[in-house]
């Protein structure tokens, strides 16, 4: 069977991709799910079915850390994920968290200008903020201090906030390694998410 629809498995990841009649009833059922909602399976979802007791860890701190109620908003989160997915340089990360960032934002040219160089990118001062200290997270994280923590409590970020950014930008750094690893590829849907109105206007 052709599993939801994908052409052949090398195009998902450079490992095995199981089958959907193949996998433990609540992980077919998330995918199933992800489908109706999206109205495609993000490759994510199906490179890494083939190991379930991963594939359930990897979504339960996923969804901890980006579906959370808390001071970041859905688009400041997304916005680490690409600026910091950037850096280690993941396309598949940059695509799929693009695609999302630009809905989460209702800006179009966000995500791209994000995925480039933030420092460039029509950010408030918070935002900058945020990704700054986020970018030195991924890159120098030994380096962080209390200037740092500084920086982000005078644009309003609190503790909480903080342990989030840093979380986020560590659990995609897995997420980034692991997808260049099995060369996972962004699904063709994801490049035109939030660029053309669903309407058509």
């Amino acid at each position: 069977m052709n599993l939801l629809g994908r052409s052949t498995v090398s195009a998902i990841s450079r490992f095995s991709v199981p089958e959907l009649s193949e996998l433990p009833d609540d992980i077919r059922q998330r995918i199933v799910d992800v489908q109706h909602k999206s109205g495609f399976v993000p490759n994510v979802f199906l490179a890494l079915a083939r190991r379930p007791d991963e594939f359930r860890a990897f979504f339960a701190y996923h969804d901890a850390l980006m579906d959370k109620p808390g001071g970041l908003s859905k688009a400041e989160r997304e916005m680490i994920v690409v600026a910091t997915s950037a850096l280690n340089r993941c396309q598949y990360c940059v695509v799929a968290h693009g695609a999302i960032l630009r809905i989460r934002a209702r800006n179009p040219l966000l995500a791209d200008q994000v995925a480039t160089n933030y420092l460039k990118a029509d950010l408030s001062d918070r935002e900058r903020a945020l990704l700054r200290f986020a970018c030195k997270v991924a890159t120098e994280s030994h380096a962080i201090d209390e200037i740092d923590f500084a920086a982000m409590r005078t644009q309003g970020f609190d503790d909480e906030d903080i342990w989030d950014a840093t979380a986020i930008t560590a659990f995609f750094a897995l997420s980034n390694r692991m997808a260049n690893v099995t060369a996972m590829r962004p699904n063709d849907e994801f490049y035109l998410l939030g660029r053309v109105p669903k309407d058509g206007r």
